[in-house]
């Protein structure tokens, strides 16, 4: 009765809390099932009772209730069969290695259990499928993360693409076992170098770390003293300086801090300010949370990215035109601000076409939260802008009474010509959402100076948007340029489709590989990987220390 009430509660993938229960649920049962010892029936009896007890135990799962139907409720983990001995041994395993993948444990007790021991076919049917599903939760938590995105932070609207429990069960009980369920990991090189950071950030622990930390709040080139020494050493610990024994802030130690800086997203002028000084003091122990996290985001998007894809890391900064996995261009980017409305979602769409010489449609949001009351003020204020009405015509707005509407009430939209100081520069690139987010020409130019570029209202702005709308359209034009500032120069809104749709994926990775070896970190701007760190906590993920 306890499995099938934890059943019951547990729907195919859900959280690990009821994954817990269903654990334990099946541990429970088992051990009792050892104790009772039920007299063995003939064989047909046994066969239908085993069924029975797999159809009843199935039941509350549409997955495995889908597939014990489709097989005739034949066991895949629990017959006498060596073919079911290699299943549950080789998920065994796996379910061990898993902490290697920054996954929490696994109760593996049921899988180490006797079950020639099991004299009941009732039990044995329960246990039949508390295995099931038992592979179905780390088969799901392998391929597509242990947490749904949405629940950790209301930003995180990427869709995972969850595979189907039917299929994984089917093809798991036609494969050689262990080779199956080595491929159910992301196949990634991004995600095959975040395992090898893990284990090194792992043995750097075991280690003891990267040893004192630097003091002080700014240490330049040319100084020399105790702090200069800590710095040294500091930086020989994370591999970014050969063995020295200099005590001075030489250039060595400079190129190796511009170095570091480069890798941590600062500017890279030599001198340990205030903030580098910050990322330098950061213990291994944050890095490796970060990986940790950098692991169930790259496990949210294993899914095929598009041979040509554009890629977009709001923590970096930079917008990337990726073909056939090299970076093909890349420009500086301006995303959302670190303000409730304003921050850029995490998602992917397709990328269909660019409108050059943009009219802005001023978002509702900002009409009325930010001209509106300026408009009350002073009916000329923001007079970029035209006031038009529901049909579309333009309102004068020396007829309009601004003070009489509230934000709920106010019947215009606000919208922008076409020209060079547009909101929205000269060129937008389009990949039509829910969340009317694009990417976008800007003429504050000034911005892309900045080390941190979070400002927009959560669109991304481009340093180069038109290097960027030629190289999209060398893939469909003998001269992009030309035919581009063709279209420019009418001073007309023009669209321009692209023949064949590009993948966008924004995301938010605050560690990434260095395809040559290493990593690159880059600030929680919006503090949405800290949410899924203390998520990945409280699921059972922990720090490990491993020796060399």
């Amino acid at each position: 009765m306890f499995l099938s009430q934890a059943f019951t509660m547990r729907k195919p993938f859900s959280n690990r809390s009821a994954m817990t229960l269903l654990r334990s649920a099946a541990v429970v049962l088992l051990s009792v099932a050892l104790s009772v010892g039920t007299p063995s029936q003939s064989s047909a009896q046994q066969v239908t009772a085993l069924m029975q007890s797999i159809a009843e135990a199935a039941s509350s799962s549409k997955d495995l209730s889908e597939y014990y139907r489709a097989t005739g409720y034949k066991p895949v983990f629990t017959d006498s069969s060596g073919r079911a001995r290699n299943r549950r041994q080789a998920l065994l395993r796996a379910l061990e290695a898993a902490p290697d993948h920054g996954l929490a444990p696994y109760d593996t007790t049921l899988l180490k259990a006797n079950m020639r021991a099991i004299k009941s076919d009732r039990d044995l049917g329960r246990a039949e499928v508390a295995m099931a599903q038992l592979f179905l939760d780390y088969a799901r938590d392998m391929q597509t993360g242990q947490l749904v995105p949405s629940r950790v932070d209301s930003g995180i609207v990427r869709k995972v693409q969850y595979r189907d429990g039917v299929s994984l069960l089917d093809n798991f009980a036609k494969s050689t076992p262990a080779a199956y369920l080595r491929k159910l990991s992301p196949t990634s090189p991004e995600y095959t170098r975040l395992l090898k950071e893990k284990l090194v950030l792992e043995k750097t622990l075991g280690a003891g770390g990267w040893g004192a930390k630097v003091s002080g709040s700014k240490l330049e080139p040319g100084q020399s003293g105790a702090n200069v020494v800590t710095l040294r050493n500091r930086l020989m610990a994370m591999g970014y300086l050969k063995r020295s024994a200099s005590t001075v802030y030489d250039d060595a130690i400079t190129k190796a801090v511009q170095a570091f800086q480069t890798n941590h997203g600062l500017t890279a002028d030599g001198v340990a300010g205030a903030g580098t000084l910050k990322e330098l003091n950061t213990d291994p122990e944050d890095r490796l949370a970060s990986v940790h996290v950098a692991l169930e985001r790259e496990r949210w998007t294993n899914f095929d990215r598009g041979s040509r894809h554009i890629w977009v890391n709001v923590v970096d900064f930079t917008a990337k035109i990726i073909d056939n996995g090299k970076v093909t261009f890349e420009t500086r980017s301006v995303v959302g601000a670190n303000d409730s409305d304003r921050r850029t979602p995490e998602f992917s769409d397709m990328m269909s076409h660019m409108v050059i010489n943009p009219t802005w449609n001023v978002p509702r949001s900002i009409a009325v939260n930010e001209y509106l009351p300026l408009m009350q003020k002073n009916a000329g204020a923001a007079g970029h802008l035209r006031l038009v009405d529901s049909r579309g015509r333009t309102v004068d707005r020396a007829n309009v009474n601004f003070a009489s509407y509230t934000a709920r009430t106010f019947p215009f939209n606000l919208k922008q010509p076409p020209s060079d100081r547009n909101a929205l520069g000269l060129v937008k690139f389009m990949f039509p959402n829910k969340y009317n987010i694009y990417l976008h020409d800007t003429p504050a130019k000034s911005l892309f100076g900045r080390e941190s570029r979070a400002f927009s209202h959560g669109c991304i702005r481009l340093n180069d948007p038109f290097d960027f709308a030629y190289a999209l359209l060398a893939k469909q034009s003998g001269n992009p340029e030309a035919e581009f500032q063709a279209h420019l120069k009418t001073g007309r809104e023009t669209v321009v489709n692209l023949k064949k749709d590009v993948p966008v994926h924004i995301i938010y990775r605050t560690a990434v590989t260095n395809p040559k070896g290493g990593m690159e970190y880059r600030r929680d701007v919006y503090g949405r990987d800290a949410k899924i760190w203390a998520a990945l906590q409280k699921q059972g993920v922990q720090l490990r220390a491993v020796g060399s």
